[in-house]
């Protein structure tokens, strides 16, 4: 299994892969709701604003990560997903690896990040990876009712 750049056409891939994790949680699945910007492709994952990488096993979708630009110096990374069979074996290091390698190719000095309160494992694999949590906000329009911690660091 390899990282390897997405496209539009792997959409409904990572769709599956974020709802597979959602039901996981017990959460309820509405990617209407909750991945807009899956379903908007361009211009968050399109070059020069952003990109999307995927892991496959069997031709299916297990992993996931994106980022786009905010800003001339700050990109965010969205979407890092692992299914759980491919979980603790190093994979989402190298998701946010590639991110940071992407970062870095295009200028970017500072990478930030939302991820729910409640991805603890995903939260030690920020800090592992130079990450400081930097703020918390709550979507109170939510029908997961997420609370969001903040991440950011140094490209």
């Amino acid at each position: 299994m390899t990282i390897v750049p997405a496209s539009r056409a792997d959409v409904p891939g990572v769709i599956d892969l974020i709802g597979r994790v959602f039901v996981e949680y017990g959460w309820i699945w509405d990617p209407g709701t909750e991945v807009p910007d899956l379903l908007r492709w361009a211009p968050h994952y399109e070059p020069p604003n952003g990109a999307f990488f995927v892991i496959r096993h069997a031709e299916r979708v297990v992993g996931s990560v994106g980022v786009d630009r905010v800003d001339g110096d700050t990109a965010e990374l969205h979407r890092l997903y692992l299914d759980p069979s491919v979980r603790g074996r190093g994979f989402g290091d190298a998701l946010v690896d590639t991110i940071l390698d992407w970062c870095r190719t295009h200028g970017i000095g500072r990478l930030v990040l939302w991820s729910d309160t409640r991805f603890e494992h995903a939260h030690l694999l920020y800090r592992r990876k130079g990450f400081r949590q930097t703020g918390e906000r709550v979507l109170p329009d939510d029908i997961n009712q997420s609370r969001e911690y903040h991440f950011e660091r140094v490209v």
